[in-house]
């Protein structure tokens, strides 16, 4: 029994679900568009969304498929956020226009471009806020950007989420080395 398919999505003031082949969402923010595969049904209730599914085949799919609809309903209508720290010395980011460029001890500058929708805004240069209504594309920028230099255990620089909890490994000690 899904009970993440069952749950009814709120959908707020300003917000407007056309429901077809897929549902489309429009809102203050942006449209998005979540595809509603076969067997899994879509009703409007007043101010609600209900997602009722044919048969027990399609239980994975009906949460599923509530789960992206509640994200994009929430996205047009609050939008997401995702916030980045920068450790180490001389590290840093800027943003100019559409693209965060990364100074982060390699022999170059990395410039990231940033697609439609998502916008970064850099506190002190080493706190980085992205902000977007669509949660996957938010979601995978900002793994993106950590993939350019992870936390490293040893020293703990890099670029991690901010309140990511690391665990510090300690260095090998010249004691027992012969």
């Amino acid at each position: 029994m899904s009970r993440v398919g069952k749950k009814p999505i709120p959908v707020p003031k300003g917000v407007k679900v056309t429901i077809g082949t897929e549902l489309l969402v429009e809102g203050p923010k942006g449209k998005l568009t979540v595809p509603v595969p076969a067997g899994i049904r879509v009703q409007q209730n007043g101010g609600t969304l209900d997602l009722t599914r044919d048969g027990e085949q399609f239980a994975a799919l009906h949460g599923l498929t509530r789960a992206l609809a509640a994200n994009a309903v929430e996205g047009v209508s609050g939008g997401f956020t995702r916030e980045l720290d920068i450790v180490g010395v001389g590290y840093r980011a800027d943003v100019k226009g559409n693209i965060v460029s990364f100074t982060l001890g390699y022999s170059h500058p990395i410039e990231v471009f940033l697609p439609q929708g998502v916008e970064a805004k850099i506190d002190k240069q080493t706190h980085l806020v992205l902000t977007g209504y669509d949660r996957q594309a938010l979601g995978q920028v900002a793994a993106n950007m950590r993939a350019l230099r992870p936390p490293d255990p040893y020293k703990n620089k890099g670029v991690r989420y901010t309140g990511e909890v690391l665990r510090k490994k300690v260095g090998k000690t010249g004691a027992g080395a012969k």
